[in-house]
C-alpha cells in the first residue's frame, strides 16, 4: 500500500488522543474512566502504555530500515494485545453493575487494529530494483 505508513503514523497519533478520551462510565461510583484518569478505581493508567507503544510505533513508521518494520509488527502486535485486554478489563461486569461503554473504548480497538494492519504493509526500497 502506498500511504501505509502514513496511516500507521496517523493511526498511533489518534491513540495518544484517544487516551485521554472518556472509555467507561460507571455509575455506582460516578467515575469516568479514561486512559490517563482511572478516578476512584483500581485500574491504574493503562493509556500510559498505549502512549509508550504508540510513539515506539510512530518512529518505527517512519524509520525506512528492515529492521525497524520487522519490530513494529511485533510492537504493534502488543499494543493490539493491550487494547483488547483494557477493553475486557474495563467492561467486565462486577457486583451486577455493569459499566457503561463509550466511544473510545471503541476507537481504541480500531485505531490499533489499522496499526496492526499497517505494519503488514511497509513500503521499503528493496536493493536493485527501482
Amino acid at each position: 500500500m502506498k500511504y501505509s505508513q502514513l496511516i500507521g503514523i496517523a493511526a498511533s497519533l489518534a491513540i495518544i488522543g484517544i487516551c485521554y478520551m472518556p472509555w467507561v462510565s460507571i455509575e455506582s461510583i460516578n467515575a469516568v474512566v479514561t486512559g490517563m484518569h482511572t478516578e476512584k478505581t483500581n485500574f491504574g493508567r493503562p493509556g500510559l502504555a498505549h502512549i509508550t507503544f504508540s510513539i515506539i510505533c510512530l518512529l518505527l513508521f517512519a524509520t525506512p530500515r528492515v529492521w525497524a518494520k520487522r519490530t513494529n509488527v511485533f510492537i504493534a502486535t502488543i499494543n493490539l494485545a493491550w487494547a483488547i485486554r483494557n477493553y475486557i478489563i474495563l467492561t467486565t461486569c462486577q457486583a451486577g453493575e455493569c459499566p457503561e461503554k463509550k466511544l473510545g473504548l471503541y476507537l481504541l480497538l480500531v485505531a490499533a487494529v489499522v496499526i496492526q494492519v499497517m505494519t503488514f504493509f511497509p513500503k521499503i526500497a528493496l536493493p536493485g530494483k527501482k
